[in-house]
């Protein structure tokens, strides 16, 4: 056996030797992996360029204004105060093309378009008595200014509604998007074509995900109402956070064995309910043979044979559980014992706990960069205009040059009836153009690479933290005096190469997991039961790799914060000296993972009950100061309360996940390194030396550490 136990040793590689130099996280080290480091800063200088050339060639106004006919924006420069778009027949969006393609150009339409300063109240036609008037009588002496720039006031009314310069009626209308969309309930004048049916049909689901802004006035009002409760609730998540952490030192025992009871409770109840049931079913003499095969599966809830098949299955787990915690029981002392540790070391380093509002500004930058840049170049390119008219057979219509290119400025003087000059698109000409597919890639990438960077970071610079923690003997005087601090700029002097090279590894897998979704969702309507299959085991080999380079990276960036050594050694060792010590790593990550899940869900519940029972008035006499808010939307401000607590508590539990994680490898290295004697003393806490039964010999606090 003892042979065996030492070949399996050596598979894995052999233990840490003793180092009399070795007193926590190395200071004296050098760069690493500087090939990387320098494609990082090249890349980034790349990444850098795209956001310049996207700045130039980019113009984000023709997303966020819309354009009148002439090409002139609305709500800015000389359409100032006139921010809406108002179409003269928006029914001609729908009938030449669907919905859909309308959202996908912009929401341009075939029809004329003019900035208006509001859109129409009240419905209006003009009648055929008013088609001699001017337009002075029938448009501006009426405030009806929705004509085209520069119609004259004395031009016919019917000669203005033959070249389109004015709208031939009016649909009271909601602005939405800076567009003015009529009302569901409008009335509809006699078109061709066109009917109350038809366009509640083609454009109902427009105008009701659009026409949001009573919606979106009533959202304001609640959170203008309710922000300082929703701050209240989000600081009182905090406390919650970190109490929880800082009492675990005190309660982490009693708490993982009631959670172990609370499961084997839940399983036992499981085992008894499936009891009573097959009982049940079987003195009825309910039988599969009797069912038969069937597709409604619960049809096989009234048969006997799915609740033995329950009942075996409980009964199993219940067992395979109980035997765990009869031979794993050191092994779970040992995993609290660190817990408990972990709280420690972040009591006595408070301000690690805050670091994640550090990567969470770092990730703020990263994800506004790329999306500027998207919008940027989504929107590079001169717009295009052309000719354009609705039925092109007329006469007069045969030598007018359809489709292309005209100047939106210039009157169209043509016998074609219905001939306008129309946006058709942005231009795919220049160097921004050209490239603009392989742009929007690089900066799919630089987002990738940048937020797995700055993942990276964060988790280095803590292990480097609560190293310190652990290695410093007479704890906690030994701990260095700014360890977070120090963590940080050592690891951006040293390792930043480092951490891109184990970034670039994890971003590569997630890009090929985002191409084969992108496949999936393109093939989904044509693949047959094979090539499911196949691209199912694709997606499940490509997230279990993910899942693993994310596990082997966290561990690898803590050795580098310890010995300072480059990303593949750190990964090896990383590696090795966990698979030595695989059993313990299943229990430690099992109860952590209990732990840090009931962590959670009681930050989360507490506050989201909290939350409910404050927002609906189900708390009598709270007083004056502490009345409820009178909302329109009650569940609006407990969502964000509820996904603020979420965020937070992840957060915290994030930072002592990675306490627990960092302190766990270093109690590894401890037991390889030293043996408990005045020249090799364990560096680790009282209690896990009496859990292992070991202790240290000697006065070795009395000796000179140097560090």
């Amino acid at each position: 056996m003892g042979g065996k136990q030492d070949q399996d040793e050596e598979a894995y590689g052999k233990p840490a030797k003793y180092d009399p130099s070795f007193r926590g996280p190395i200071r004296n080290r050098s760069c690493t992996d500087i090939i990387c480091c320098v494609l990082f800063f090249v890349f980034i200088l790349g990444y850098i360029a795209v956001g310049i050339l996207a700045w130039v060639y980019g113009d984000p106004k023709q997303v966020l204004y819309p354009r009148n006919s002439t090409g002139a924006y609305c709500g800015i420069g000389e359409n100032k105060e006139k921010p809406y778009l108002l179409y003269f027949n928006i029914f001609s969006c729908v009938l030449n093309t669907n919905i859909i393609a309308i959202a996908q150009n912009g929401l341009t339409c075939p029809t004329p378009q003019v900035c208006v300063s509001s859109c129409p109240k009240a419905p209006w036609t003009v009648e055929s008595r008013q088609f001699s008037q001017t337009v002075e009588q029938v448009f501006y002496a009426a405030d009806r200014k929705f004509c085209l720039p520069g119609v004259p006031g004395n031009m016919q009314v019917l000669q203005s509604l033959q070249q389109e310069l004015c709208p031939s009626f009016l649909l009271p209308s909601t602005p939405a998007l800076g567009r003015c969309f009529p009302w569901t309930n409008s009335t509809v004048p006699e078109l061709p074509g066109i009917s109350n049916t038809s366009i509640s049909q083609s454009i109902s689901g427009l105008l009701d995900s659009l026409s949001a802004r009573d919606i979106s006035v009533k959202i304001f009002e609640d959170f203008a109402q309710s922000w300082y409760w929703i701050l209240v609730a989000l600081g009182v998540a905090l406390v919650l956070s970190l109490l929880f952490i800082l009492l675990l030192r005190l309660v982490a025992g009693p708490l993982v064995f009631v959670l172990i009871i609370g499961v084997l409770s839940v399983l036992a109840y499981g085992i008894y309910h499936c009891w009573e049931e097959y009982r049940l079913l079987r003195d009825k003499g309910a039988s599969i043979s009797q069912l038969g095969f069937t597709t409604n599966l619960s049809a096989y809830r009234n048969v006997q044979e799915t609740w033995l098949a329950a009942l075996i299955i409980l009964a199993v787990l219940e067992g395979v559980l109980l035997l765990m915690l009869i031979f794993l029981r050191q092994r779970i002392c040992i995993a609290i014992a660190l817990l408990k540790e972990a709280s420690r070391a972040v009591g006595y380093m408070m301000s690690t706990m805050f670091y994640p509002l550090v990567t969470f500004a770092l990730l703020l930058v990263c994800i506004a960069y790329w999306a500027i840049i998207a919008l940027f170049l989504a929107t590079s390119g001169q717009p295009q205009y052309v000719f354009w008219a609705p039925n092109s057979g007329l006469p007069g219509c045969e030598k007018v040059p359809m489709n292309t290119s005209c100047d939106p400025m210039e009157q169209v003087n043509s016998s074609c009836p219905g001939l306008m000059c129309v946006f058709q698109g942005y231009q795919s000409t220049g160097l921004a153009q050209r490239s603009l597919f392989n742009l929007q890639i690089y900066a799919v990438l630089g987002l990738f690479w940048t937020i797995n960077w700055v993942l990276a970071l964060g988790q280095c610079v803590l292990a480097g933290a609560f190293a310190s923690f652990y290695w410093a003997f007479h704890k906690p005087r030994d701990i260095p005096a700014f360890p977070l601090g120090s963590a940080f700029l050592r690891t951006l002097r040293y390792h930043t190469g480092s951490l891109a090279f184990g970034a670039l590894i994890l971003t590569l897998v997630q890009i090929a997991r985002v191409i084969l979704e992108y496949i999936d969702h393109k093939l989904r309507g044509a693949q047959n039961p094979l090539t499911r299959c196949i691209l199912c085991c694709f997606k499940c080999c490509l997230w279990c790799l993910e899942k693993f380079i994310k596990f082997l990276n966290r561990n690898a960036y803590i050795m580098i914060a310890i010995y300072g050594k480059n990303f593949c050694v750190s990964a090896k060792n990383a590696f090795m000296l966990l698979m030595r010590n695989i059993v313990r790593v299943v229990v430690l990550d099992k109860v952590t993972d209990l732990l840090l899940f009931f962590g959670k869900l009681l930050v989360v519940g507490g506050v989201g009950v909290l939350s409910f029972f404050f927002f609906t008035g189900r708390i009598p006499r709270l007083g004056e100061n502490f009345e409820n808010p009178q909302l329109n939307y009650y569940w609006l401000p407990i969502m964000v309360c509820i996904l603020g607590a979420y965020l937070i508590a992840s957060g915290f539990f994030s930072v002592f996940g990675m306490c627990v994680d960092t302190l766990f490898l270093c109690f590894l290295e401890d037991l390889e390194r030293n043996d408990g004697s005045a020249d090799r003393p364990y560096y680790m806490s009282k209690s896990l030396l009496k859990i292992l039964g070991k202790k240290n010999k000697g006065t070795p606090g009395d000796k000179k550490r140097k560090k």
